[in-house]
């Protein structure tokens, strides 16, 4: 077993190596682009959500109480469609130093969760490989696993969230490499 302030190392590492891959892969190779696309006519779409005062949330078109789901009505609209989930944020410009904040605070978190579990399940002088794996596994999940219930519940596409799966792989790598490297010997 070992301590946590002893794995405070490849807690820190790992995280920025993480968060520059992260990085790379958002600014040059463009990721921004794989997800996202406009609508036809944005601004009629736009029009219409100022005109409600849609306020920041998370909306379900249509939407449907328990009760209401069970009416023609409402049945009726799901099949013709359009069905969507819409996230409305605040407006005004992205706040990037903040999201880069919290994004490297859950990138810390998340290599804490790992030596968490390295530390309760390898000893000391544990092999690069065997480091590499538990670390690996855990870091996987922690970064892809996610992914795959926005796609079940939420809509998400799936092609969107395996490559979002993709970019954990290469973090989880980076995580596991990370641990495996600086593993207390």
């Amino acid at each position: 077993m070992e301590t946590l302030i002893g794995l405070w190392l490849p807690i820190v590492v790992s995280a920025v190596l993480v968060f520059v891959a992260s990085s790379l892969i958002w600014m040059v190779l463009g990721a921004d682009k794989w997800h996202v696309r406009g609508l036809a006519d944005e601004e009629a779409v736009r029009d219409v959500l100022l005109k409600q005062g849609v306020a920041p949330g998370m909306y379900s078109i249509p939407y449907g109480t328990e009760s209401s789901r069970k009416e023609p009505a409402w049945r009726e609209k799901v099949a013709k469609g359009p069905v969507a989930v819409l996230t409305v944020r605040r407006p005004g410009l992205p706040k990037m130093g903040a999201f880069l904040g919290s994004w490297f605070l859950y990138l810390l978190l998340v290599s804490y969760l790992v030596a968490l579990v390295c530390g309760h399940t390898l000893a000391r002088g544990t092999s690069f490989a065997r480091a590499f794996h538990v670390a690996g596994a855990v870091a996987f999940a922690a970064y892809s696993l996610s992914q795959i219930p926005n796609a079940i519940w939420w809509g998400r596409p799936w092609r969107s969230a395996l490559k979002e799966v993709g970019d954990g792989i290469v973090y989880a790598l980076l995580t596991a490499a990370t641990f495996g490297w600086l593993w207390p010997r």
